[in-house]
């Protein structure tokens, strides 16, 4: 939880319960549903929370903006960010129902109301929103192919609507083959530690 603090210092006592309760509440899901590798679950604050908080200081969205976190795994980005945004409103999405099941009873467990999960493909999901997030899901140019349709022409943030990704790596072949305008920022821009040298966020103006 220091990790949270020592980037975002003004969180409100509520948000402070929320990340605090995620402590306890993912390892507990983890034993029984593997949502988090087992050899990482000790660094879920700096390596899962924390990083789906990267997109927190890339934009700042205004109240009743929308969101989808395609491939949400056991909920990250989007229970991190639902938290830090309570006046927003988020989508999650995962194939895998299981999955799905920690994530909706984490949030239910800690009292988040501004969620709502759907077991299954982003084909199947037909919603407008502002913004789809993903961490790590698939190639960046097959990304933007299957969130172009969910995206909102309602533009009311800093950014026009889009795609943004948490990834990892060399990225530079997957930035080729996007067409569309990209903004590639260093996640060692925002956090000092060395896991994020190698990490990335990348939006894409849909």
């Amino acid at each position: 939880m220091d990790e949270i603090l020592k980037y975002f210092p003004s969180l409100s006592e509520t948000q402070i319960q929320q990340f605090t309760a995620l402590g306890t509440l993912y390892p507990d899901w983890n034993e029984k549903i593997n949502v988090i590798s087992r050899k990482d679950i000790s660094n879920l604050y700096s390596h899962h929370i924390l990083h789906s908080l990267a997109i927190a200081k890339f934009i700042t969205p205004v109240d009743g903006t929308t969101f989808i976190d395609l491939g949400t795994g056991g909920g990250f980005p989007g229970i991190p960010l639902a938290i830090m945004w309570q006046n927003c409103k988020f989508h999650l999405i995962d194939r895998i129902g299981k999955k799905i099941k920690v994530a909706s009873s984490i949030a239910e467990e800690i009292g988040l109301k501004n969620v709502t999960f759907q077991h299954g493909d982003i084909g199947e999901c037909h919603i407008k929103v502002d913004f789809v997030v993903s961490r790590a899901v698939m190639q960046l140019d097959e990304l933007v192919k299957l969130v172009k349709k969910n995206i909102s022409n309602k533009d009311r943030n800093g950014f026009p609507n889009g795609l943004i990704c948490l990834k990892g790596g060399d990225l530079a072949e997957e930035l080729r083959r996007v067409q569309q305008p990209t903004i590639d920022v260093p996640l060692s821009d925002y956090f000092y530690e060395d896991y994020y040298k190698t990490k990335d966020l990348i939006y894409v103006e849909l």
